[in-house]
């Protein structure tokens, strides 16, 4: 490995010094070309940005979290009325772009890293609701209680106030 910590004697380019170190490497079996892989070809289509996309796909990294904040409340602004759909009430809907909302407020008080960044936008919550109600028309009415429902109901109670048969206890006394 002492080859590796030698200097570059004067007069010799660079690349045919390393080349030389490579050689040197390879003949004291410190360098096996075998144990490595290449690297994937790039497509030289592909832009850097894509690049990056796939690879933090590839590693399980949700793409949404390599945005910088301001761009990542918009794109949950954007996703809201997909979230708010499957909500089982109004007032959750509410609660969701409320919070959104006052995240946003908070984002505005901060400094900012330059005059460019990405503002969001609020949320308009009535609009998340009402279109959370055309999708959630109300249930109809239920059947009303009758009196049969009712006797039903308390039917154990007149079972229990029985006597209790000769020979045996009540357990109410």
């Amino acid at each position: 490995m002492d080859g590796v910590t030698e200097r570059k004697p004067p007069g010799v380019s660079f690349e045919t010094w390393v080349e030389h170190q490579i050689t040197q490497a390879r003949e004291r079996g410190d360098l096996d070309v075998r144990a490595g892989r290449p690297l994937p070809a790039r497509e030289l289509e592909e832009t850097a940005y894509e690049w990056a996309l796939k690879k933090a796909r590839r590693e399980g990294v949700e793409t949404g979290d390599m945005l910088p904040p301001g761009l990542r409340l918009r794109r949950e602004r954007d996703e809201l009325p997909e979230r708010t759909a499957g909500l089982p009430s109004e007032a959750d809907v509410r609660a969701l772009a409320e919070d959104y909302n006052a995240r946003v407020e908070a984002f505005w008080r901060r400094p900012q890293e330059s005059r460019w960044a990405p503002l969001p936008g609020l949320a308009d919550v009535e609009a998340l609701v009402a279109a959370w109600r055309s999708a959630h028309p109300p249930a109809p009415p239920g059947p009303e209680v009758t009196e049969v429902a009712v006797r039903r109901r308390f039917a154990w109670l007149r079972l229990r106030r029985q006597p209790a048969e000769p020979g045996r206890t009540s357990p109410d006394s």
